[in-house]
């Protein structure tokens, strides 16, 4: 027998039913919602245009730096309008009315202070050393032209060298190494800077001679790295020399020409080497490449590295780094080597030794590191598979062939910052990066602590060049003394908080060594 329904109850069912669909309708939900809580695009101009003051490096630079560009085509730290006007045609001037500099925009100072304070945190060996030597003022009356990739990391350097009582004019010797805000950030503070990232060839030279061509003010130290200042001064500006009390260079692609100027009798002034200082070579070559060649790749190409078949030419300090990276991610490395010792260096490493040519085919990444020229060729790049990835490690942008790839025939697409496809006719294409330039300082960046160790080599290079005795040092190339590499490596223990074993008198009697050091003789290698 069946209940009567209460009068009115199915009435009130359904008011209900349709009260629940209501409150519960997922698209009732959203076209309620208040507009600005889907209008994202808006809201991401605002969090770029206004970045939150954080300490934090990761946010600092996924809105500044350089690097981040290589996400997206279409990441930008810079506003768009920027871009339209060169910097040599802006009238800029600093806090302090200076227009003694040329960067890409003053007013990211602020942003560029961040990013140095941040990186002086892991560069306590360096400020350690600028507050030991700050009272002293070791380089009082040095006037250093500087020409080297610039950085939170060298702006460190450049600023601990001012401490230092030095007068500093610097360039860029990468033409997209610069991190535009740490630029501003050094003319804000005083130093007179030429660089932004993106120059072109004829900004590079330009920038150079702004640094050395002065009225009233003459360099008499230089500081160099690929030896492109040094080879203007030369070509330009030979008169300077006479002032000049020392070169400072820290790359091979640098060295190289120095040795070789050195070796016709051109070379006029002393010349330090610290690329093959212990320091720069262990610790700068070695330990900064195996990080940093990662994350160059990733950043440009989001490549997958297990399974992947990689040639790395060259062996040395840099190749090993590579090398050591690559294969710990599971990629298959062959590499390419001259020198036999190198090349056994390799084969006990666990890589196959072979030539380009025997491997160019089935290869997925092609990396130099030689300080060579031509080690890639147009033959070796007609050659490569489809997608194949092309890039450089070493300093000189001359070891791939890039220029035999400007032709007709073939096709070039930027599809991301620093990241190219030059096609082929037959649809074939290439993954060149940074346009055959050094890839961790264009496309991503390098270990702060690492650099830590290179800086305070240079900066000690310097003060001892500077205030050598006449005689000392004669027109000839000299590396680093042993007492110094010891030094530099000391100011970093602490930040691993190691302590040294101390020789009792009998041990440093027994090995004929001073309890002090230097602890190995110059013929010893590391």
């Amino acid at each position: 027998m069946s209940v009567p329904e209460p009068a009115g109850g199915e009435e009130a069912k359904q008011a209900k039913e349709a009260e629940d669909a209501e409150k519960y309708s997922f698209m009732a939900t959203v076209t309620k919602a208040p507009k600005k809580q889907i209008q994202f695009a808006d809201d991401m101009q605002e969090f770029t245009k206004f970045p939150t003051k954080t300490g934090r490096r990761s946010l600092s630079r996924s809105i500044s730096q350089s690097s981040t560009d290589s996400y997206s085509s279409a990441a930008s730290y810079t506003d768009s309008s920027d871009d339209e006007v060169s910097p040599r045609e802006k009238q800029q001037t600093n806090s302090k009315g200076s227009s003694n500099f040329c960067v890409k925009n003053i007013k990211q100072a602020e942003f560029g202070r961040r990013e140095i304070e941040i990186a002086e945190q892991d560069m306590s060996a360096l400020i350690s050393l600028r507050k030991r030597a700050q009272g002293e003022k070791p380089l009082a009356g040095a006037k250093i032209v500087g020409c080297t990739h610039i950085t939170a990391q060298t702006a460190v350097l450049i600023e601990t060298l001012c401490a230092l009582g030095a007068q500093c004019r610097w360039s860029a010797c990468n033409i997209y190494s610069t991190q535009n805000e740490v630029a501003a950030a050094l003319a804000e503070a005083g130093v007179a800077v030429f660089a932004w990232k993106g120059e072109s060839e004829d900004d590079f030279w330009w920038c150079i001679d702004r640094c050395v061509n002065v009225e009233g003010w003459q360099a008499n130290m230089i500081l160099d790295d690929g030896g492109d200042l040094t080879h203007w001064v030369y070509k330009k500006y030979p008169n300077i020399f006479k002032k000049i009390r020392g070169i400072v260079e820290e790359s091979v692609t640098g060295v190289h020409r120095l040795y070789q100027l050195s070796k016709a009798g051109k070379l006029c002034v002393p010349a330090m080497n610290v690329n093959d200082s212990v320091t720069k070579q262990k610790f700068d070559n070695l330990y900064c490449c195996r990080e940093s060649i990662l994350d160059g790749l990733k950043r440009t190409t989001d490549v997958m590295f297990g399974g992947k078949q990689v040639v790395v030419c060259g062996y040395g300090e840099v190749g090993k780094g590579c090398c050591a990276a690559l294969k710990a991610l599971g990629a298959i490395v062959y590499v390419t080597e001259i020198d036999p010792i190198c090349a056994l260096q390799a084969c006990m490493d666990g890589f196959r030794v072979v030539k380009l040519s025997e491997v160019i085919r089935q290869v997925d990444v092609v990396i130099t590191c030689t300080g060579n020229k031509n080690v890639v060729t147009r033959e070796h790049l007609d050659r490569m598979k489809n997608s194949c990835i092309v890039c450089n490690m070493g300093h000189s942008n001359t070891e791939i062939d890039v220029t035999s790839l400007r032709t007709p025939e073939l096709t070039w697409e930027r599809v991301r910052s620093q990241v190219d496809h030059v096609i082929w006719p037959d649809g074939k294409r290439v993954v060149l990066l940074a346009e055959g330039r050094l890839l961790n300082l264009s496309c991503s960046t390098v270990p702060t602590f690492v650099l830590s160790i290179t800086a305070t080599t240079q900066a000690l290079a310097l003060i001892e060049l500077y205030n050598a005795p006449e005689g000392r040092y004669k027109q000839d190339v000299y590396l680093l003394p042993k007492k110094m590499d010891e030094y530099v490596a000391s100011l970093h223990l602490p930040s691993f908080d190691a302590h040294l074993t101390e020789l009792t008198d009998d041990q440093a009697k027994y090995l004929g060594l001073n309890k002090n050091g230097p602890f190995k003789p110059n013929y010893y290698r590391y």
